[in-house]
């Protein structure tokens, strides 16, 4: 399915079912973010390939995640505070920038990934998860939890954990939960012990 989006060129890689606490102070944002409140349209957030999330338009990665707006509010120092929340990933097929340096693209929605029940060799990686989770602050420590899902508990964990940008982008283009839940394990055994 094709569908027009907003996009939101961030320095995160957001997954479906993952939330996503923003500040918003840049007019072309606040501009898109009212726009969707008021037609509960999508966000399509994406990593930056090239460039900087102010200023000029930045070059982004071709595949993101449709995000819809779950919270906002008014913060004390003025910006807009807002809780987005993954949807599904989506495949860029065109864009363009408009004159205030926003970009709008026509997007491919990409299929849900569904994922199994979390093989027991791999429980350990939801008690990882359940720990950091519990450490956090809402909407984090609010959400609702699936640790019994792979593909929930592998895309929490890429969320989460201080992967590099490219390898996070990488697994939001994989299609299989157990192949990420594969690469994760591997990453978590090269880090050295406490």
């Amino acid at each position: 399915m094709k569908v027009t989006l907003p996009l939101f060129p961030l320095n995160t890689v957001l997954f479906p079912g993952g939330v996503l606490p923003l500040r918003i102070f840049e007019p072309r944002y606040l501009d898109m973010v009212s726009q969707c409140l008021r037609t509960d349209c999508g966000i399509g957030v994406v990593l930056i390939q090239q460039g900087q999330e102010v200023g000029k338009a930045a070059e982004t990665y071709n595949v993101g995640t449709l995000c819809k707006i779950r919270y906002w509010n008014r913060r004390p120092d003025g910006m807009l505070g807002v809780t987005l929340e993954g949807e599904q990933r989506f495949s860029i097929l065109s864009r363009q920038i408009n004159k205030n340096q926003s970009i709008e693209a026509e997007v491919e929605l990409l299929p849900e990934i569904i994922g199994g029940s979390l093989p027991d060799s791999q429980q350990y990686l939801a008690r990882i998860l359940d720990n950091i989770l519990s450490q956090l602050e809402p909407p984090y420590s609010t959400m609702q939890k699936h640790l019994g899902d792979e593909e929930w508990v592998a895309s929490r964990l890429i969320e989460l954990l201080p992967l590099d940008m490219e390898v996070k982008q990488r697994l939001l283009s994989v299609d299989n939960a157990s192949q990420k839940l594969v690469e994760v394990a591997a990453v978590l055994k090269q880090q050295p012990e406490d």
